[in-house]
């Protein structure tokens, strides 16, 4: 019995003809490579799926100061060119160590797309070169740049969310923290498939730790490249989940997957966020695994999660 046939069941006819075809074409797991090269092997896989790329009136190349002086990456999407739209910050999935804009161009010009809105997607610095806290430092840094130049880039300040998924779910669910800190007004967290807790004990990284996308292996490889020892692993800015209060923080959308590792801590922390009060419109999508999100072209829940994602920010945007 194969590791995927254990997951049979659970999975869409989609989803498994999707694994069913990754265990075909017998590529090396990323977590058996160097970093450099899985982020060339990541890089070249991440449109293969993909839903058709949608053409925008506007697609533009920016920096971004980081507190250090680094000039961070950044790609502008707007569905036209009139000025005032709402904006999402977009932080891409990857463990902290792979993804990049190109890597997420597809998803966030549909998000643009479909929810009539302006997104800023980010090349936060990856680990191991830059280890915690720079993506989550690079995150604010951005989101503080982009509510301070807003207008400047043709976006409307009173309108800012911010969202990412799994790794840069985390990073999202961190700045509305920071946000909150500071007083800057999201309407929005959009978190699909966030990384929320310190360590991978939850009873679906045991039930999902083979077979599927996001593999144990994989999971321990990409936080180790990222956070060094167990006092970085407890911080919140690793783990919102030990954050000490989440009250106040901007409302969320959180779309998970079923077949997940990382789906109860999802829960977990939607859950938290009720319980201090934040509304929380939490989707899980059945039967598909980890990077669905990405899976457009074959898993119709891709489809519906992009549609499901654009409603939020449509509704958070005031723009429905």
């Amino acid at each position: 019995m194969t590791d995927l046939h254990i997951h049979h069941t659970r999975l869409t006819p989609q989803m498994r003809s999707v694994l069913e075809r990754m265990a075909r074409a017998g590529h090396p797991p990323l977590h058996t490579l160097s970093p450099q090269r899985a982020r060339v092997a990541y890089d070249a896989g991440a449109g293969v799926l993909e839903v058709p790329k949608a053409t925008l009136a506007r697609v533009e190349d920016l920096h971004i100061p980081a507190r250090d002086g680094h000039a961070l990456p950044a790609r502008l999407y707007a569905p036209s060119t009139g000025a005032g739209l709402p904006l999402l910050l977009y932080l891409h999935g990857g463990g902290f160590t792979i993804g990049s804009i190109a890597t997420h161009d597809i998803l966030c010009r549909e998000l643009a797309r479909l929810a009539g809105c302006m997104v800023v997607s980010l090349d936060y610095r990856l680990a191991p070169e830059h280890r915690f806290p720079t993506a989550s430092n690079d995150a604010w840094d951005a989101l503080r740049w982009l509510a301070a130049n807003a207008e400047s880039l043709g976006a409307d300040p009173e309108r800012l969310a911010v969202g990412g998924d799994s790794a840069g779910g985390t990073l999202a669910a961190v700045n509305a923290i920071l946000a909150r800190d500071a007083g800057l007004p999201l309407v929005l967290q959009l978190l699909i498939y966030p990384g929320c807790a310190a360590h991978q004990d939850t009873p679906s990284h045991a039930t999902f730790a083979r077979g599927l996308v996001l593999e144990e292996p994989a999971i321990s490889w990409f936080f180790g490249n990222y956070v060094n020892s167990r006092e970085e692993r407890e911080d919140w800015r690793f783990a919102p989940l030990l954050a000490p209060d989440v009250e106040g923080v901007a409302p969320a959308w959180v779309g998970l997957a079923e077949c997940d590792p990382l789906v109860d801590e999802g829960v977990d922390y939607a859950d938290k966020l009720r319980l201090a009060g934040v509304p929380v419109d939490l989707e899980i999508y059945r039967g598909v695994t980890h990077e669905f999100i990405k899976m457009g072209r074959a898993i119709p829940e891709a489809r519906k999660a992009h549609a499901d994602a654009a409603r939020a920010l449509r509704l958070a945007f005031h723009l429905e």
